[in-house]
């Protein structure tokens, strides 16, 4: 399975967040930090905040924050809802599907265990768990925005 650029982004912004809980950073930090487009990254900074996962303001003082402890964002809950579809095959849509040996085809069960299991070893997991080493992500964000 591979995740959309929205998802990516969006765990790369949460990432980037969680290192440093007591700064407020701008989307143009965080898209410094890792060389990519900050027109996406407002859209994702937009939908991250409609979901409650982080707190935006804007002004002087303004910026983006995370809503809640890293430890409270689990990576599945993430991914489910940024990614637009998690149908790993035609077959899985019943209005659009043309196969033709979706009738007797086994490799839909097989998909289907693997999406499973994909999202259950997701959902073992929150936010926190990607900071180690936090040291040595912080010293990257801040040499990429040293660099800007």
């Amino acid at each position: 399975m591979r995740l959309t650029s929205f998802t990516d982004y969006s765990l790369r912004a949460l990432m980037f967040l969680a290192t440093r809980p007591e700064h407020r950073a701008t989307i143009a930090e965080i898209a410094a930090a890792f060389d990519i487009s900050e027109n996406h990254l407002m859209k994702v900074v937009h939908f991250l905040g409609r979901e409650k996962l982080l707190t935006t303001s804007r002004g002087k003082y303004g910026g983006i924050a995370l809503s809640q402890a890293p430890s409270a964002i689990n990576l599945g809950r993430v991914v489910r809802i940024t990614e637009t579809s998690t149908l790993p095959a035609e077959c899985f849509d019943r209005k659009n599907n043309r196969c033709v040996i979706t009738p007797v085809c086994q490799l839909k069960g097989v998909l289907m265990e693997a999406v499973k299991a994909f999202n259950a070893t997701l959902d073992r997991y929150t936010l926190a768990d990607l900071l180690h080493p936090k040291a040595k992500l912080v010293a990257i964000f801040g040499a990429a925005n040293a660099a800007q």
